[in-house]
């Protein structure tokens, strides 16, 4: 897979979980607690991973190539 397909991927994957995040934030109180543990251990760890991929990615590849 080239790198600009990659980035296209994770920029959408990122975008799309981070979207929920936002209502649960912005929601109101009594709806939002029955959710909290489906952003808490699904949302949350995948757009932290996608943006740390982004940032990051290069340089985890490279200590992985190198081993």
């Amino acid at each position: 897979m080239n790198p600009s397909r990659e980035r296209t991927i994770l920029r959408w994957i990122h975008v799309i979980f981070a979207l929920p995040i936002v209502g649960y934030v912005y929601g109101p109180a009594a709806e939002v607690e029955q959710y909290a543990p489906v952003f808490r251990f699904v949302f949350l760890p995948v757009v932290i991973a996608t943006g740390f991929w982004m940032w990051k990615g290069h340089a985890v590849r490279r200590m992985i190539k190198r081993d």
